[in-house]
């Protein structure tokens, strides 16, 4: 289980710090590990506090981590690319942020006795956007992703021919009246993911740009049945 009366320890700097990459939260379970893992991306102008508000949807008895995205916004907090009004990016401009978030993921079996062959990506936004993009540079990588209200990355034909997320575990919510992610736009991200391959679980909810009770109970439902193909691996 993990200690309820934990708050999600920061590391700013120090050992663990300089073996993952990144600025991160995390909160580990008391039980013994190797443990499952969730890494929690957050999206533009966050940092690694505010997906803590996802954690009630996850298995208690799971590793969770934030990292901090790697780019300033000007808008305050941190992002994963740079993103201009207006402007859909491309695979290949998630690069850098895929590189660090894949090095955070491969400090984190000897850093935090992680599971290196159950580790999933919770992204919300554009945190969704770039665990798509490290799945399809990376398909084997992780376990599965939990995409909220996010985008799929354009100009990612290559990942689409290979069917390069085969069979990979995507929980995909969309709010109908996104004013962030257009509905339109929405669909097609989930018809690039089933076009990759992906075992896609697809939820929309009418609302904007976030999750919904219904979201979250939903979400909830995902993971708990992520954990019984845990148990049964």
């Amino acid at each position: 289980m993990l200690n309820p009366t934990e708050k999600p320890f920061l590391h700013t700097d120090g050992p663990a710090v300089m073996a993952t990459g990144l600025v991160h939260r995390v909160r580990q379970p008391l039980t013994p590990g190797p443990h499952p893992t969730v890494v929690m991306l957050h999206g533009r102008s966050g940092d690694e506090d505010v997906m803590w508000v996802f954690a009630q949807a996850l298995p208690p008895t799971w590793l969770l981590l934030a990292p901090r995205g790697i780019k300033v916004d000007p808008d305050g907090g941190y992002a994963w690319h740079p993103r201009t009004p207006d402007e859909w990016p491309c695979l290949y401009e998630f690069g850098e942020a895929v590189t660090a978030v894949t090095h955070f993921i491969h400090a984190l079996p000897q850093q935090y006795n992680a599971d290196p062959n159950h580790i999933y990506l919770m992204g919300f936004s554009q945190g969704a956007a770039t665990a798509y993009a490290l799945a399809m540079t990376y398909p084997r990588l992780i376990k599965g992703i939990a995409g909220l209200v996010g985008f799929v990355p354009e100009a990612c034909d290559a990942a689409v021919q290979i069917q390069a997320l085969d069979g990979l575990p995507i929980f995909m919510a969309v709010g109908t009246s996104d004013p962030l992610i257009p509905y339109a736009r929405a669909q097609m991200c989930a018809q690039t993911l089933r076009t990759t391959g992906a075992n896609l679980t697809y939820h929309e909810y009418a609302t904007g740009h976030k999750l919904n009770a219904q979201g979250m109970r939903d979400l909830q439902a995902w993971w708990q049945h992520q954990h019984e193909q845990f148990a049964n691996d």
